[in-house]
């Protein structure tokens, strides 16, 4: 046994043990706390948390609301998003990369921003109804307080989601199978129907089974625009438990969130029970197939694709930027009324929105930096690793994203209520806490891409430098990873984008001094201060799109897939 042989194999196991421990401490240990507190709370075996839940008619008809919203939510998901991904990928639309950018944005917004933007939008104090000459009279409900408001705005969310996997899967259409029908004789319409649809099932159910779990875990819309109107889901139940009783329930919300991480995974395995039924294997690959052109449609078309991104972008933005000038509710937007106070009092006055953009800034960026850090070592076992346990080290890193974050919150909560043992660390109802859990949530956004980027490097490079005699860590250092570094940075700022404003998890871990903007901004629409709300929501939008707009800069240097909005 050779001296570099025996240091080859001490640098692989010291890798995989770091991987081991990552997923311990940000996978496993959660999910096996909350089911102790389920099953084994304070180490005897006991089924009374499940007897109490289900005894409770609120847990059955939050459930049942539950259900109700995520099918809905779905359903309109699948069908705009499926529909939408066809004419993008199918034909020769104009100004493709726009639109995408465009119609994907409501996905890089968070939830509550767009619950948000759509109630300022209608409803009596609406300014933009008041511009129009069209507010009902104050007083009037707003629509948007019930479950078909929920369903839309859910739908809507994640439209934009379920057109990327579909749009992903056209991609991959074979060219010959096209030809071959149009050649045949056969319409855009009959080829659509007999061989397009059917190879895209897969896609289909696919983004279908992702939008149900996002559905079913969304809290900021079902807490903006159920809560009002009394109409419970899990997570919101979840959320009201905690707040009036605190940790004394945590037996009970731990087996409601279980109960919601049943729900989602229902709809995982129905999604692979139904690929399972056929064969949707394509034999070959080829060039996609030319674009369907439109001829004389393709203005219309052109006209309808963006006439849907004014109404799901443009108007609700817009609403939400007329709120946020006005001085009061109910009051106009006129030349004299409308002012900046409210974006000063946000960014100047109000100490809570202060510590919260610091707070939440920080908490971003030292999620991002540490998934860019961890997500290299990783893939490079996920990608290149010939281990048959190597599978399921992806499998343990998606868990904690693919439930929803209710359920990871609440079982952090579990880990960490007492001090941490030999360490004596207690990060209850403190910042960290949160730190933790977008750690876990969020560490796979980092994985995806830098996975792809390591598929598309070349790697007899690194074996022509271990031929040579470097090492493990030397060829990841000076070789491996500034290849696949752009890939692993644009997946940290995907999560710096999506955890700067998030509201799921840290609605249910905030402490005093330790608020989100996402936090921040549902306290002040709960209060009813919709005007600090939507300046609040502005200056994260602002911030998100600006991000996405200067990603494409470097798009060129990134694998194909990394940024969503690119065509």
């Amino acid at each position: 046994m050779t001296e570099a042989w025996k240091q080859w194999r001490g640098q692989e196991l010291a890798l995989t043990l770091a991987v081991a421990v990552i997923i311990a401490v940000l996978s496993l240990m959660p999910m096996l706390r909350l089911l102790q507190e389920i099953v084994l709370p304070g180490g005897t075996f006991s089924l009374s948390a499940i007897q109490v839940g289900l005894a409770k008619s609120s847990t059955w008809t939050a459930t049942l609301n539950t259900l109700v919203v995520g099918l809905g939510g779905t359903l309109l998901a699948v069908v705009g998003g499926t529909l939408i991904a066809l004419v993008v990928a199918l034909t020769d639309l104009r100004g493709r990369n726009a639109f995408v950018l465009c119609f994907v944005m409501p996905l890089m917004i968070a939830p509550q921003v767009t619950a948000l933007a759509w109630l300022q939008l209608f409803g009596p104090a609406s300014p933009f109804l008041k511009l129009l000459g069209i507010a009902p009279p104050l007083g009037t409900p707003n629509p948007l307080y019930s479950p078909q408001g929920i369903i839309i705005l859910l739908g809507i969310q994640y439209a934009p989601l379920v057109f990327l996997l579909v749009r992903a899967g056209l991609r991959k259409l074979p060219r010959e199978l096209v030809e071959a029908a149009r050649a045949g004789g056969a319409g855009w319409a009959t080829v659509l129907r007999t061989i397009i649809l059917p190879l895209m099932t897969p896609s289909i159910v696919a983004a279908a089974a992702l939008a149900f779990v996002s559905c079913v875990g969304n809290f900021g819309i079902p807490a903006f625009l159920g809560i009002p109107a009394n109409y419970l889901v899990l997570p919101t139940l979840i959320y009201q438990r905690l707040a009036g009783a605190g940790p004394a329930v945590l037996s009970e919300v731990a087996f409601l969130s279980v109960l919601i991480g049943i729900i989602a995974m229902a709809g995982i395995i129905a999604q692979e029970v139904m690929s399972r039924r056929r064969d949707y294997r394509i034999s070959s690959t080829s060039l996609p197939a030319d674009p369907y052109r439109l001829g004389r449609y393709r203005l219309p078309v052109e006209i309808a694709m963006w006439a849907i991104v004014l109404g799901m972008l443009v108007l609700p933005l817009f609403g939400l930027l007329l709120t946020s000038l006005v001085p009061g509710y109910g009051i106009p937007v006129t030349a004299e009324t409308a002012t900046l106070e409210n974006f000063r009092f946000i960014l100047f006055e109000h100490g809570g929105a202060r510590r919260a953009f610091v707070n939440s800034l920080m908490l971003s960026l030292g999620a991002a930096i540490f998934a860019v850090l961890a997500a290299l070592p990783i893939a490079y076992m996920v990608a290149w690793g010939k281990q048959k346990w190597v599978r399921y080290v992806n499998l343990m890193i998606e868990l904690p994203y693919a439930l929803p974050g209710v359920v990871l919150a609440i079982a952090s909560l579990l880990l960490f209520l007492r001090p941490m043992p030999i360490t004596g660390i207690h990060i209850y109802n403190t910042i960290w806490i949160i730190l933790y859990a977008y750690l876990a949530r969020f560490l796979v956004l980092a994985l995806r891409p830098t996975v792809s980027g390591y598929h598309q490097v070349d790697r007899a490079l690194e074996e022509a430098a271990q031929v040579g005699g470097a090492g493990l860590f030397m060829r990841m250092r000076t070789i491996i990873f500034p290849l696949v570094a752009p890939a692993a940075m644009a997946g940290g700022l995907l999560i710096f984008m999506t955890a700067l404003s998030e509201l799921t998890v840290s609605a249910l871990l905030w402490s005093s001094g330790a608020e989100t903007i996402g936090v921040v901004m549902f306290s002040f629409e709960q209060g009813g201060d919709s005007k600090y709300a939507a300046a609040l929501s502005l200056i994260v939008v602002s911030i998100t799109f600006g991000l996405m707009l200067a990603t494409n800069l470097f798009a060129r240097h990134l694998p194909s897939g990394v940024l969503p909005w690119r065509d």
